[in-house]
């Protein structure tokens, strides 16, 4: 079936937004006299959430008394600071141009609340471009469950099979694959070490958001 529509994990997928969740993890361990810690241990686990950055920024296990304070601080200064150095990934803005060029529909669907997802993509001058935002705040169950996908499709009024779902989490390719999508995952994004986006079932896997364009003319074709 010739594809109708591509949409776009958020984090770690479209954009890279690591540079924000580092520079607040950073603040907050400056604010308490702490030297910075590693901007790599807070970029390897941010598919985790706001619970595993805040755990890997102060070494502390999420049982501990003082973690909901500081995970709660985390949220509200993300709030504030979601989009400041967050950025299409290289090669992503030319994507989107091909994508709009060949008359195909885009949208996001992500894991990340809409308080900050619907702000970043106003402030990236996103919003307008894109044909839909589904967050958790829209269904009951968030992906790895197909239901967002679903319901993207549905919002869409296509067929599932006319839709590439593109992301960098095993729980993107389990959603989209449920959801009757195909599936491309991608290796530039936030992928813990130990994890290998090879071994997720995914249609096609690629290193680059330009590698996407071979996938979009042969799908273009209904090959």
């Amino acid at each position: 079936m010739r594809l109708r529509a591509v949409l776009f994990d958020m984090d770690g997928t479209l954009l890279d937004t690591a540079p924000d969740f580092i520079a607040i993890c950073q603040a907050m361990r400056a604010d308490r006299g702490l030297p910075p810690v590693a901007d790599k241990a807070v970029r390897d686990v941010i598919s985790g959430g706001a619970r595993a950055m805040v755990a890997a920024t102060f070494e502390m296990d999420p049982e501990s008394p003082e973690f909901e304070a500081l995970r709660l601080e985390f949220l509200e200064r993300y709030q504030r600071d979601c989009a400041v150095h967050s950025k299409l990934f290289d090669g992503m803005e030319e994507l989107l141009q091909d994508i709009e060029r060949g008359k195909l529909l885009w949208g996001v669907v992500t894991n990340k609340p809409v308080r900050f997802a619907e702000p970043i993509m106003q402030r990236l001058g996103l919003a307008e471009r894109s044909s839909l935002l589904i967050c958790p705040d829209h269904v009951k169950n968030s992906k790895p469950d197909p239901e967002p996908l679903i319901l993207a499709c549905k919002t869409l009024d296509l067929d599932p099979a006319s839709v590439l779902f593109v992301g960098d989490d095993l729980r993107d390719i389990e959603s989209g694959r449920d959801a009757g999508t195909r599936t491309a995952a991608v290796r530039y994004g936030y992928i813990h070490p130990e994890d290998n986006p090879n071994n997720w079932g995914a249609d096609v896997v690629v290193d680059h958001p330009l590698e996407l364009r071979k996938v979009l003319d042969s799908a273009l074709c209904g090959c």
